[in-house]
């Protein structure tokens, strides 16, 4: 073992939250880093993913993904390097992608961890434009609500991972307008490169938003919030229109579910809606990332990630995430 490796930090759940998440339901444990045995890979994580739907598996209870266990290293996406190898698999410097992030060092089967060809583009955009977060857009706005050309479309939480690629895709797409919104005046300049229209969700009435931004009204949604704004975007919405509904994180955070009011307009305006999980469609992976490719090397999908500086900055990032107007645009990264 490379003697810098011999120890390595990661973080451990030690506490459920009662209601709102809080730094002191993390620890930061540091550990010995074991020897890789037969088929494994010692990786040095230079790029580890944070993403508020961790928030849900802070809760001990049913879930689509189990929750995370206390006194246990944490989970999430991450990018690294192989430093040490024992499988004719994977060759020391090959940089990979994996599930067993938010530590320092990742010590795996080689079939838990995969080969990816940056071919020139940063390590850390396989963890936000051409990774899970970027494939949900993909999903939501190609496939499931395949936004067609001229309908208007409105994304919420357009500033944030998802959404500010969500918008961008359905403008490739054809779309003849795309609304987005977000938590703050400096999301909302973000936006203006990409966006048609976008507005704070704080300053006044979304239902009113969405009225002069879309006087004909919305063909899609692409929903990363759920509350107000849904129930604001679904009185806007046209005949036929169609709905992706991939996040709520207006109710993650210890925070009261909603109650949207209006559902039965989607039964007059004979609306399609969709929830979906991206680990449903990680089968498409190969087909999004040759189009995401092609669409960052041409200049036609840009991006931001907040990087933090630190392992330390992990719960940080989460709980800004969690936060209304949260200070992180585009996808959160943590450099440890």
């Amino acid at each position: 073992m490379t003697a810098a490796l011999t120890k390595a930090r990661e973080w451990h759940l030690v506490r459920r939250p009662r209601t709102n998440a809080s730094p002191d339901d993390f620890a930061l444990i540091e550990t010995d880093v074991p020897e890789p045995g037969p088929g494994q890979v010692v990786v040095r994580n230079t790029h580890l993913s944070v993403d508020p739907y961790m928030r849900g598996r802070m809760d001990d209870r049913p879930s689509y993904i189990p929750p995370f266990p206390l006194d246990a290293p944490l989970e999430g996406s991450a990018v690294g390097v192989v430093v040490e190898s024992r499988t004719p698999q994977l060759a020391a410097g090959q940089v990979v992608e994996h599930f067993a992030g938010l530590r320092e060092v990742t010590v795996a089967d080689a079939a838990a961890v995969s080969p990816i060809d940056v071919d020139g583009l940063p390590a850390e955009a396989f963890l936000g434009p051409l990774g899970p977060t970027g494939l949900s857009a993909w999903i939501g706005i190609s496939e499931l609500t395949a936004v067609q050309p001229g309908d208007t479309v409105f994304v919420t939480g357009a500033a944030g991972a998802v959404g500010s690629i969500a918008g961008q895709i359905a403008r490739l797409r054809g779309a003849g307008r795309v609304i987005g919104s977000a938590g703050s005046a400096a999301k909302v300049d973000y936006l203006r490169g990409t966006y048609d229209v976008a507005f704070d969700y704080h300053d006044g009435d979304v239902r009113e938003h969405l009225e002069q931004a879309a006087p004909d009204g919305i063909d899609v949604v692409f929903d990363n919030v759920g509350g107000v704004q849904l129930e604001a975007a679904i009185s806007n919405l046209r005949v036929g229109a169609r709905i992706a509904l991939c996040g709520m994180v207006s109710q993650y955070d210890g925070r009261e579910p909603y109650g949207v009011r209006n559902l039965f307009d989607l039964v007059t305006k004979r609306v399609t809606t969709y929830g979906f999980l991206v680990t449903d469609h990680l089968h498409r992976m190969p087909d999004f990332r040759a189009e995401m490719t092609r669409w960052l090397r041409d200049g036609d999908v840009t991006y931001h990630q907040t990087v933090l500086d630190g392992i330390e900055r992990v719960p940080e990032a989460l709980l800004s995430l969690l936060s209304s107007g949260a200070p992180i645009t585009g996808k959160a990264v943590v450099r440890p």
